[in-house]
C-alpha cells in the first residue's frame, strides 16, 4: 500500500503495522508527521521496534540526519527504537560521520548485503602459486 502527496513531498506508506517507508528528500516540515507516525506505530498492534525503510530517501544531508535523530527520539519517548532499513551508502556514511550510529545505538538492516548473497556466476577465486591443493 502506498500513499503519495500531490506536492511532490516525501510520502509514507504502511505495509506492516511497524513499517514506515520514507521516500524523497526530507524537509524540516516532514519531521512532525513522521514522528507522530512512529509514536502511533509503536503503540499500535505491531508494537516493538519501528522499521523505517529509507531506501527511497534521495538525499543524504544534515536535514535527513536531523529527521532520523528526531524519529529515534520519538520512538524512545514511546518506549521503543527505530531500525533503519536499506539506507543508501552516502546516508549511512553521514550517520556514522556525525556519530549517530554509535551515539543512538541505531540498528541498520541491509537487504541483499554482499556477505549474505551467493557470489555472481562466473567469478572464481584466484589461486596463488604457493597454495596447497585442497
Amino acid at each position: 500500500m502506498s500513499s503519495a502527496r500531490r506536492d511532490g513531498q516525501p510520502c509514507v506508506a504502511d505495509s506492516e503495522a511497524n513499517l514506515i517507508r520514507i521516500e524523497g528528500p526530507l524537509r524540516a516540515g516532514d519531521v512532525p508527521p513522521l514522528c507522530a507516525r512512529v509514536a502511533a506505530a509503536r503503540h499500535g498492534p505491531g508494537g516493538g521496534d519501528i522499521i523505517c525503510d529509507v531506501a527511497a530517501v534521495t538525499t543524504a544531508d544534515l536535514t535527513t540526519v536531523d529527521a532520523i535523530a528526531r524519529l529515534h527520539l520519538a520512538a524512545r519517548r514511546a518506549g521503543g527504537r527505530i531500525r533503519l532499513r536499506n539506507p543508501a551508502p552516502a546516508l549511512l556514511a553521514l550517520l556514522g560521520l556525525v556519530g549517530l550510529v554509535e551515539l543512538l545505538g541505531l540498528v541498520v538492516e541491509m537487504e541483499g548485503h554482499p556477505e549474505q548473497r551467493e557470489p555472481p556466476l562466473g567469478v572464481q577465486e584466484a589461486v596463488e602459486a604457493g597454495d596447497a591443493p585442497l
